[in-house]
């Protein structure tokens, strides 16, 4: 029996992205249905953020342990592989969704399980294996949270081998002795060091430099820690082929000739967004080159359909994700009340994610990590700003009370027309923290003249923001 159902918005995809959009607009005063095939939260509730970190931190709390003198006397073994996987389980619930419902249903938000499919204009058909469940309209927008999808790279060989994908390493019940990985960006990188700190020998291949996105001193800071690690990196090559031996090892076919072993293969090699199979070919939009404004609004989709999250394409970041759709959310409402029209809303308004294009923070979460806010000199030099870059080592009384031997690397990359920052990096053991204020300064273009009288807190890692603007020349 298919059921007809209509509300003012659909949401399909019930990720993070998903349910902030929803959640906006139920708060707004407006009717909204969720509509989810796998569990409700998303990928990163269960295969990305939450489960990847609970996988590295016990490894860096073991080794900001062992960095202080006094207190690595008293760190006598390693790891305990099966309560770190335990630890991580309790982080996804075990894969139960119940929490994640129950939420959705308190805030008041419908939810209908299976897979959509569009059919019209503000019209959708959803599915399961056994058939048609539903079908709904809604009265103002539909938007797209669909999240996105691994990319598999063209290896010889791939589809006769068993490998992991992301997804499957966060959710691994076991440790392998031996691990490939192929990819060294953001997710390869991490869950390498992961698993090589829980006892696995890895290996990595990457096509270009490791963490390429990022600056190359801060990359280097993580390259050595890995190598430390045990981590055998192949960088600036691809594998040729892979291939199951006959004692049952995956074999990585290097072009040198050389020959990788591992147990597990991981392909982490980047993400797209998930946006075929929903029907919108039939509505005349491609799904591979779908453009959206600041507010979500699909361009083409006469007014109606919306994109957020790693649906968009913009920043596959699950909280630039949960941002536009509370921009997203914002812009149904008070278009659905008759308070803005279509055109693109103004920048740093309520309904536009303005931030994607200026100040988006990411971070590496390895030992050291990375954080980065804002844009890059090349970045910065692309857009036509004229810029200076100002860098040092991290190298003040916080650091090194925070750990023996500290070793980290600050960068700040100031517009010299405006006076004002528009990029800073930092690379070192728990510099993550030092993130939020660094995209303060950004998104709220704080002057540098300004931001001088914002003194550190001493002894802090802070006080590196002293020594940034001290050889800039303040």
């Amino acid at each position: 029996m298919t059921e007809s159902l209509e509300t003012d918005v659909v949401v399909i995809g019930g990720g993070a992205a998903g349910e902030n959009a929803a959640g906006r607009v139920v708060q707004a005063g407006l009717q909204a249905i969720l509509v989810e095939s796998a569990l409700v939260g998303g990928e990163c509730s269960y295969w990305a953020c939450m489960p990847s970190k609970a996988l590295l931190r016990p490894g860096t709390v073991l080794a900001e342990a062992r960095a202080v003198d006094g207190v690595r006397q008293a760190v006598t073994g390693g790891l305990d592989a099966r309560a770190v996987l335990d630890r991580r389980n309790s982080f996804t619930s075990d894969w139960d969704d119940a929490g994640q419902v129950e939420w959705v249903r308190e805030t008041g938000i419908g939810l209908v399980r299976g897979r959509a499919r569009l059919t019209g204009e503000r019209s959708l058909q959803v599915s399961d294996d056994d058939g048609t469940r539903a079908t709904i309209r809604a009265r103002h927008a539909v938007v797209l949270a669909t999240g996105s999808l691994p990319v598999r790279p063209p290896l010889e060989g791939l589809d006769q081998v068993s490998f992991w994908g992301t997804a499957d390493a966060t959710s691994s019940q076991e440790v392998p002795p031996r691990l490939l990985v192929v990819g060294g960006g953001v997710a390869g990188t991490e869950l390498a060091q992961a698993y090589a700190r829980l006892g696995s020998e890895v290996s990595m291949v990457v096509r270009h430099n490791l963490l390429d996105a990022f600056p190359r001193p801060a990359a280097d800071l993580v390259e050595e820690a890995l190598r430390a690690d045990g981590i055998t990196l192949h960088t600036g090559t691809t594998a040729e082929r892979v291939f199951q031996d006959e004692s049952g090892s995956i074999v990585l076919a290097l072009p040198d000739g050389e020959m990788l072993h591992g147990d597990r293969l991981l392909i982490a090699t980047g993400r797209r967004p998930a946006l075929h199979g929903l029907g919108l070919e039939e509505l005349g939009l491609d799904p591979d080159s779908l453009v959206s404004d600041a507010s979500g609004l699909v361009a083409g989709s006469g007014n109606w359909l919306y994109a957020v999250g790693d649906a968009a394409g913009k920043v596959l970041l699950t909280h630039q994700g949960k941002y536009e759709a509370r921009a997203t959310g914002a812009a149904i409402a008070a278009r659905a009340k008759g308070e803005i029209g279509f055109e693109a809303p103004p920048d740093w308004s309520r309904f536009a994610a303005t931030a994607d294009h200026y100040a988006v923070p990411q971070v590496v979460f390895t030992d050291p990590e990375i954080a980065m806010t804002g844009l890059s000199p090349e970045q910065a030099k692309e857009r036509g700003i004229r810029v200076s870059e100002t860098s040092l080592p991290i190298s003040v009384a916080g650091s090194s009370l925070y750990a023996d031997g500290y070793s980290g690397w600050a960068q700040m990359v100031v517009d010299e027309d405006r006076g004002v920052p528009v990029g800073f990096t930092f690379a070192g053991p728990g510099v993550a923290e030092l993130l939020h204020a660094a995209t303060i300064a950004v998104t709220g273009q704080v002057p540098l003249d300004r931001l001088w009288h914002a003194v550190p807190a001493y002894p802090t890692i802070s006080e590196v923001w002293l020594r940034l603007l001290e050889k800039y020349g303040l």
